[in-house]
Protein backbone atom coordinates (compact mmCIF):
# COMPACT_ATOMS: atom_id res chain seq x y z
CA UNK A 1 0.00 0.00 0.00
CA UNK A 2 1.02 3.59 -0.31
CA UNK A 3 1.17 4.27 3.39
CA UNK A 4 4.09 0.87 3.96
CA UNK A 5 5.19 1.95 0.71
CA UNK A 6 6.05 5.37 2.48
CA UNK A 7 7.02 4.37 5.59
CA UNK A 8 9.84 2.09 4.11
CA UNK A 9 11.38 5.35 2.01
CA UNK A 10 11.26 6.91 5.36
CA UNK A 11 13.23 4.54 7.05
CA UNK A 12 15.56 4.42 4.21
CA UNK A 13 16.31 8.25 4.01
CA UNK A 14 15.64 9.15 7.48
CA UNK A 15 19.59 9.72 8.05
CA UNK A 16 19.82 11.93 5.19
CA UNK A 17 19.01 14.99 7.70
CA UNK A 18 22.27 14.69 9.63
CA UNK A 19 24.99 15.23 6.79
CA UNK A 20 25.44 18.54 7.79
CA UNK A 21 24.64 20.68 10.80
CA UNK A 22 22.42 23.08 8.85
CA UNK A 23 19.79 20.81 7.87
CA UNK A 24 16.39 20.36 9.98
CA UNK A 25 14.73 16.72 10.27
CA UNK A 26 10.70 16.94 9.78
CA UNK A 27 10.42 16.95 13.35
CA UNK A 28 12.51 20.29 14.16
CA UNK A 29 15.78 18.51 15.07
CA UNK A 30 19.75 19.12 13.98
CA UNK A 31 20.96 15.85 14.50
CA UNK A 32 24.53 16.61 14.41
CA UNK A 33 23.91 19.52 17.03
CA UNK A 34 22.79 16.09 18.53
CA UNK A 35 24.93 14.15 18.49
CA UNK A 36 27.54 16.84 19.93
CA UNK A 37 25.98 16.59 23.15
CA UNK A 38 25.92 12.87 23.01
CA UNK A 39 30.09 13.36 22.81
CA UNK A 40 29.36 15.16 26.09
CA UNK A 41 27.81 12.54 27.82
CA UNK A 42 30.80 10.29 26.70
CA UNK A 43 33.65 12.53 28.53
CA UNK A 44 35.08 12.01 32.03
CA UNK A 45 32.54 13.77 34.90
CA UNK A 46 33.02 17.36 35.70
CA UNK A 47 31.67 18.77 38.90
CA UNK A 48 30.90 23.15 39.93
CA UNK A 49 29.40 24.16 42.61
CA UNK A 50 29.48 27.37 44.40
CA UNK A 51 28.89 29.14 48.02
CA UNK A 52 28.42 32.59 48.37
CA UNK A 53 32.17 32.98 48.86
CA UNK A 54 33.87 29.99 46.14
CA UNK A 55 33.45 28.43 43.31
CA UNK A 56 34.79 24.85 42.80
CA UNK A 57 35.71 22.45 39.76
CA UNK A 58 36.35 18.82 40.70
CA UNK A 59 36.88 16.18 37.55
CA UNK A 60 37.76 12.70 36.94
CA UNK A 61 40.71 12.27 34.61
CA UNK A 62 41.09 9.32 32.49
CA UNK A 63 43.94 7.80 30.85
CA UNK A 64 43.13 5.95 27.47
CA UNK A 65 45.27 3.44 28.45
CA UNK A 66 47.43 1.58 31.04
CA UNK A 67 50.59 3.04 29.36
CA UNK A 68 49.46 6.52 29.06
CA UNK A 69 49.13 9.46 31.40
CA UNK A 70 45.36 11.32 32.46
CA UNK A 71 44.21 13.68 30.10
CA UNK A 72 43.84 17.30 31.66
CA UNK A 73 40.58 18.30 32.79
CA UNK A 74 41.34 21.92 33.73
CA UNK A 75 42.29 24.38 32.60
CA UNK A 76 43.66 28.17 33.36
CA UNK A 77 41.95 31.31 31.40
CA UNK A 78 42.31 34.09 33.47
CA UNK A 79 43.48 34.81 37.07
CA UNK A 80 39.47 35.35 37.93
CA UNK A 81 38.74 32.16 35.39
CA UNK A 82 39.05 28.41 34.78
CA UNK A 83 37.36 26.28 32.88
CA UNK A 84 36.70 22.31 32.81
CA UNK A 85 35.98 20.17 30.02
CA UNK A 86 33.76 16.87 29.21
CA UNK A 87 34.00 15.71 25.62
CA UNK A 88 36.19 16.03 22.87
CA UNK A 89 40.06 17.13 24.61
CA UNK A 90 40.73 18.54 21.53
CA UNK A 91 37.70 20.88 20.67
CA UNK A 92 37.95 22.08 24.38
CA UNK A 93 41.74 23.32 23.78
CA UNK A 94 40.67 25.66 20.78
CA UNK A 95 37.81 26.86 22.77
CA UNK A 96 40.07 27.40 26.03
CA UNK A 97 43.23 29.35 23.43
CA UNK A 98 40.04 31.77 22.31
CA UNK A 99 39.29 32.19 25.51
CA UNK A 100 42.07 33.14 26.94
CA UNK A 101 43.30 35.34 24.05
CA UNK A 102 40.18 37.04 24.97
CA UNK A 103 40.54 37.63 28.42
CA UNK A 104 44.29 38.82 27.47
CA UNK A 105 42.75 41.39 24.79
CA UNK A 106 40.59 42.56 27.28
CA UNK A 107 43.65 43.34 29.75
CA UNK A 108 45.67 45.01 26.84
CA UNK A 109 43.13 47.39 25.77
CA UNK A 110 41.39 48.14 28.70
CA UNK A 111 43.64 47.35 31.52
CA UNK A 112 40.85 45.25 33.47
CA UNK A 113 39.62 42.02 34.01
CA UNK A 114 37.40 40.33 31.49
CA UNK A 115 33.84 40.00 32.62
CA UNK A 116 32.62 36.61 32.74
CA UNK A 117 29.27 37.33 31.47
CA UNK A 118 31.15 39.12 28.44
CA UNK A 119 33.52 36.32 27.59
CA UNK A 120 30.60 33.34 27.96
CA UNK A 121 28.80 35.62 25.51
CA UNK A 122 31.87 35.40 23.03
CA UNK A 123 32.67 32.29 23.59
CA UNK A 124 28.96 31.38 22.59
CA UNK A 125 28.73 33.20 19.74
CA UNK A 126 31.85 31.34 18.56
CA UNK A 127 30.39 28.15 19.11
CA UNK A 128 26.84 28.82 17.02
CA UNK A 129 28.40 29.59 14.00
CA UNK A 130 29.42 26.06 13.76
CA UNK A 131 25.81 25.67 13.99
CA UNK A 132 24.73 27.86 11.55
CA UNK A 133 26.51 27.78 8.50
CA UNK A 134 27.13 24.62 6.33
CA UNK A 135 30.52 22.51 6.11
CA UNK A 136 31.21 22.87 9.68
CA UNK A 137 30.47 20.94 12.85
CA UNK A 138 29.53 21.75 16.41
CA UNK A 139 32.50 21.69 18.88
CA UNK A 140 32.28 18.28 20.92
CA UNK A 141 32.76 19.15 23.85
CA UNK A 142 30.73 20.98 27.17
CA UNK A 143 32.55 23.09 29.73
CA UNK A 144 31.90 24.25 33.10
CA UNK A 145 33.37 27.81 33.53
CA UNK A 146 34.38 29.05 36.99
CA UNK A 147 35.15 32.56 37.93
CA UNK A 148 34.88 35.64 40.56
CA UNK A 149 33.97 39.26 39.85
CA UNK A 150 32.28 42.13 41.29
CA UNK A 151 28.83 40.20 41.36
CA UNK A 152 30.58 37.39 43.36
CA UNK A 153 31.51 33.75 42.45
CA UNK A 154 29.76 32.28 38.83
CA UNK A 155 29.45 28.96 37.43
CA UNK A 156 28.66 28.35 33.68
CA UNK A 157 27.61 25.38 32.11
CA UNK A 158 28.43 26.08 27.94
CA UNK A 159 26.59 23.26 25.72
CA UNK A 160 27.54 22.46 22.29
CA UNK A 161 24.58 24.11 20.97
CA UNK A 162 26.14 27.25 21.83
CA UNK A 163 23.39 27.90 24.84
CA UNK A 164 25.34 28.55 28.28
CA UNK A 165 23.44 28.82 31.72
CA UNK A 166 24.31 30.50 35.17
CA UNK A 167 24.02 27.65 37.31
CA UNK A 168 24.21 27.40 41.20
CA UNK A 169 25.57 23.90 40.73
CA UNK A 170 26.11 21.15 37.69
CA UNK A 171 27.67 18.25 37.03
CA UNK A 172 28.45 17.27 33.30
CA UNK A 173 29.56 13.96 31.41
CA UNK A 174 29.43 10.29 32.13
CA UNK A 175 27.59 9.03 35.19
CA UNK A 176 26.71 12.62 35.76
CA UNK A 177 23.18 12.01 36.51
CA UNK A 178 23.72 10.66 39.72
CA UNK A 179 25.64 13.41 40.67
CA UNK A 180 23.30 15.40 39.64
CA UNK A 181 20.56 13.51 42.37
CA UNK A 182 23.45 14.76 45.10
CA UNK A 183 23.72 17.82 43.93
CA UNK A 184 19.56 18.59 43.97
CA UNK A 185 19.46 16.89 47.23
CA UNK A 186 22.25 18.82 48.99
CA UNK A 187 21.69 22.22 47.40
CA UNK A 188 20.29 24.21 50.24
CA UNK A 189 23.35 22.79 52.38
CA UNK A 190 26.05 23.64 49.60
CA UNK A 191 24.48 27.09 49.50
CA UNK A 192 25.19 27.63 53.79
CA UNK A 193 28.86 26.52 53.08
CA UNK A 194 30.94 28.96 55.04
CA UNK A 195 34.19 27.93 54.36
CA UNK A 196 36.34 26.00 51.14
CA UNK A 197 36.69 22.66 53.29
CA UNK A 198 33.47 22.12 53.78
CA UNK A 199 32.33 23.22 50.25
CA UNK A 200 34.90 20.82 48.69
CA UNK A 201 33.55 17.74 50.97
CA UNK A 202 30.16 18.11 49.14
CA UNK A 203 31.96 18.64 45.31
CA UNK A 204 33.68 15.24 45.79
CA UNK A 205 30.79 13.63 47.49
CA UNK A 206 29.12 14.89 44.11
CA UNK A 207 32.02 13.19 41.90
CA UNK A 208 32.36 10.22 43.75
CA UNK A 209 28.49 9.55 42.61
CA UNK A 210 29.83 9.01 39.19
CA UNK A 211 32.41 6.09 39.80
CA UNK A 212 31.70 3.11 39.07
CA UNK A 213 31.66 0.95 42.37
CA UNK A 214 34.94 -0.76 41.97
CA UNK A 215 37.01 2.25 41.83
CA UNK A 216 37.83 5.18 44.28
CA UNK A 217 38.35 8.60 44.11
CA UNK A 218 42.88 8.52 44.13
CA UNK A 219 45.22 11.57 43.85
CA UNK A 220 45.94 10.12 40.28
CA UNK A 221 42.38 10.35 38.86
CA UNK A 222 40.95 13.57 40.44
CA UNK A 223 41.50 17.37 39.47
CA UNK A 224 40.40 20.33 41.70
CA UNK A 225 40.62 23.93 40.83
CA UNK A 226 38.80 26.80 43.30
CA UNK A 227 38.21 30.30 43.62
CA UNK A 228 37.42 33.14 46.22
CA UNK A 229 37.41 36.50 46.72
CA UNK A 230 40.29 38.07 46.80
CA UNK A 231 42.17 34.64 45.78
CA UNK A 232 43.43 34.02 42.15
CA UNK A 233 42.27 30.37 40.23
CA UNK A 234 44.17 27.55 42.10
CA UNK A 235 44.44 24.64 40.29
CA UNK A 236 45.68 21.24 42.07
CA UNK A 237 46.53 18.78 39.76
CA UNK A 238 49.61 17.72 41.66
CA UNK A 239 49.01 14.16 43.08
CA UNK A 240 50.54 14.87 46.77
CA UNK A 241 48.40 18.39 46.77
CA UNK A 242 44.90 16.59 46.15
CA UNK A 243 45.49 14.26 49.15
CA UNK A 244 44.51 16.64 52.01
CA UNK A 245 41.16 17.73 49.96
CA UNK A 246 40.45 13.75 49.30
CA UNK A 247 40.77 13.40 53.01
CA UNK A 248 37.66 15.13 53.29
CA UNK A 249 35.51 12.27 51.66
CA UNK A 250 37.25 9.67 53.17
CA UNK A 251 35.88 6.87 55.72
CA UNK A 252 33.02 9.80 55.83
CA UNK A 253 31.02 9.14 58.68
CA UNK A 254 27.94 11.49 58.56
CA UNK A 255 24.45 11.33 59.99
CA UNK A 256 21.29 11.62 58.01
CA UNK A 257 21.66 15.55 59.33
CA UNK A 258 25.57 15.82 57.87
CA UNK A 259 26.85 16.18 61.55
CA UNK A 260 29.88 14.32 62.11
CA UNK A 261 29.53 11.11 64.72
CA UNK A 262 32.45 9.76 66.90
CA UNK A 263 33.47 6.85 66.15
CA UNK A 264 31.82 4.34 68.63
CA UNK A 265 28.24 5.66 67.24
CA UNK A 266 28.94 4.43 63.89
CA UNK A 267 27.30 1.08 62.74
Amino acid sequence: TLHNFLNKNYRMYRNQYDYDVSIWSPQGRLHQVEYAMEAVKQGSATIGVKSDEYAILVALKRASSELSSYQKKIYPIDDHISVSIAGLTADGRMLTKFMRTECMNQRYAHDQEMPLSRLMARVSSKMHKCTIFYGRRPYGVGMLVTGYDSLGPHIYHLCPSANYYDCRAMAIGARSQSAKTYLEKEMDNIGKCSNLEELMRHALLALRECLPSDVELTEKNVSIAYIGKDRPTQIVCDNDAVIPFLSLVLDDKMDQEGNMLPDHQVD
